[in-house]
């Protein structure tokens, strides 16, 4: 398949075209893959659940789809990756739990560029030893969408899969790199993937690397986790969500008080700062209106239930200046 996505290719945006697409892309992986086996970096966001779903159907067995837990993932993200793809769709999942491994690594760095470095060093290197523990693989598939194409260098960032070995020599497999996000979208829903996963917000590589501000400690890195888990779910529940809705924890603490058998005592405890976005193509973005009723309830829900908190501030910055994420 050309990496030039054809004049005459339509835009996929009906379940119709969708299930067309799946058609058309089984024969093609069938006939590029044969009877080999293949091995896919699943992190459980859209564009490479897609691809696991449709290599599933294509080759079954023979799509080996490995997940590393590093420990930066969403609350009950590698759970769900667990339950939709080896308890659901019968995937040959191999799952790694590398938590310790990664923060270990991240202790004491707070260089927002030196964390995303050594991230993606590290995931290079657990699924490199995990590839090479694997027998008969010649293919690697890949989440690379059409964006990824036209607008950077290489293979896409957040899969992280681009810097193995060339002793591998595995032959791309690249089922929906002529699609757009949103119609990958489409094949997702045709494909039965749930909807919190096939419109799953966008997730930096590093995950919440870097939305805990500064250098990670397990402690403020779980407050994040829980934090960002009650952000996510009330502003969901809004009629007319914003493009983009989470969470950060700067490394820094203020005074507050907690009452304990009735008399309140002075702490240092952390502020979480909540971030949502409008955007078309990310390069700017503007602040939605919240109601403040959602604001307020998200405040008690993260005060009385997260650990270390006690503050909750809300960023109104435009990009420009502001970027959309905190690092």
């Amino acid at each position: 398949m050309s990496d030039v996505r054809p004049a005459s290719m339509k835009r996929i945006t009906t379940p119709e075209l969708a299930e067309q697409f799946i058609d058309e892309q089984i024969a093609a992986i069938r006939a590029q893959v044969g009877g080999g086996k293949v091995l896919l970096a699943l992190s459980g966001g859209v564009d490479s659940s897609v691809v696991a779903a449709l290599l599933i159907r294509a080759i079954g067995q023979n799509l080996v789809c490995v997940h590393v837990n590093h420990g930066l993932l969403r609350k009950g993200e590698p759970e769900q990756v667990v339950q939709v793809f080896r308890n659901e769709l019968g995937a040959n999942l191999v799952y790694v739990d590398a938590v310790d491994r990664f923060l270990d690594k991240l202790a004491g760095v707070s260089d927002p560029e030196t964390k995303r470095k050594i991230i993606g060093a590290e995931f290079i290197r657990v699924f490199e030893e995990e590839a090479r523990k694997q027998d008969g693989i010649g293919f690697l598939a890949q989440g690379t969408i059409y964006p990824d194409i036209t607008e950077s260098v290489g293979v896409k960032a957040h899969h992280n899969v681009g810097g193995l070995p060339d002793d591998l020599k595995f032959e791309l497999v690249e089922p929906v790199k002529l699609l757009y996000k949103d119609e990958v979208r489409v094949v997702g829903k045709a494909l039965g993937l749930p909807d919190t996963m096939v419109y799953r917000q966008p997730f930096p590589g590093p995950g919440l690397g870097v939305r805990c501000v500064g250098a990670i400690t397990r402690d403020r890195l779980e407050a994040l986790r829980e934090a960002d888990a009650i952000v996510r779910e009330e502003i969901g529940k809004l009629p007319e969500t914003p493009w983009q809705y989470f969470c950060a924890i700067p490394d820094f603490r203020s005074t507050g008080i907690k009452y304990v058998d009735g008399k309140g005592e002075r702490y240092m405890g952390w502020a979480v700062v909540i971030r949502a976005v409008n955007t078309v193509d990310a390069v700017t973005a503007t602040v939605p209106e919240i109601p403040f009723s959602v604001i307020c309830t998200i405040r008690d829900r993260i005060i009385a239930g997260v650990d270390g908190v006690n503050r909750v501030l809300w960023d109104v910055s435009e990009k420009p200046v502001a970027t959309i994420e905190w690092e």
